[in-house]
């Protein structure tokens, strides 16, 4: 109960509590983002993209399989209809399975049983412990375009499992992002080779919660891999932007 408590305390605390993050929020993502528009937040934790993105105007769909952080989705976001909170995870098929969770340190749990292994041995994770584990039910990205409509933009955030959220998806979307770690670069690859088929994409990259892009230019997918590896011996997270260049056929 305790590890639980003082997980739950440092996320909202770091998505939260840092004074200027979410009007740094607001301004960054109102480049992807307009009033009425619908954004997908797979992987939401506790809501700092999905506060900033009502506050641009935009409708989500906000989709979290930690049970304790759905509590905090729901307290408070239950009462806006201008967002949805759906309990349970993206996935390559829909259907169930379970995912492991760090209670100390709930920003990496994961539904990847080979990133948990492959990070294990990162000095970076040295004493993150996954204690836990929840069975939840997994719907693809496919049928989210299906149910809610095709979103200006999705935001995957999934430690580990984001070739397998990309895998359920064949509808090019406007705009999208997913986390790059520095361990898991192969996996990195994987996820943009995945992006790259769906159609024209640009792409550039975020540092670390920094809401700023590192290159001042939209790059191919070459472009971006270089980027990453100048990146990568720095041992830190950061976000992979792609955007569409060309209008979705």
């Amino acid at each position: 109960m305790l590890a639980r408590a003082w997980g739950m305390g440092r996320s909202l605390a770091m998505y939260h509590g840092i004074p200027g993050r979410h009007r740094r929020m607001v301004r960054f993502y109102g480049q992807f983002l307009g009033p009425g528009d619908l954004a997908l937040d797979v992987g939401a934790h506790v809501g700092s993209r999905v506060r900033a993105w009502r506050r641009i105007g935009a409708r989500v769909v906000a989709v979290e399989p930690q049970p304790d952080c759905v509590r905090v989705l729901r307290l408070f976001f239950g009462r806006d209809p201008g967002v949805t909170v759906l309990p349970g995870a993206v996935g390559a098929r829909s259907g169930r399975a379970r995912i492991g969770v760090s209670r100390r340190t709930p920003t990496v749990s994961s539904m990847s049983a080979d990133w948990i292994r492959t990070v294990s041995g990162d000095d970076g994770f040295s004493r993150v412990r996954w204690d836990h584990e929840v069975e939840v039910d997994v719907v693809t990205l496919d049928d989210l375009v299906e149910t809610y409509g095709v979103p200006a933009f999705c935001k995957i955030d999934v430690e580990g499992f984001e070739v397998e959220v990309l895998t359920g998806l064949h509808t090019p979307l406007q705009a999208l992002s997913f986390e790059y770690l520095p361990p898991a670069h192969d996996g990195a690859l994987a996820a943009l080779e995945l992006v790259s088929r769906l159609g024209p994409y640009t792409y550039n990259y975020s540092p670390v919660e920094t809401l700023r892009f590192a290159s001042d230019r939209w790059l191919t997918a070459g472009e971006l891999v270089r980027l990453l590896e100048r990146h990568r011996p720095l041992g830190r997270s950061g976000d992979v932007y792609a955007r569409l260049s060309a209008p979705a056929s």
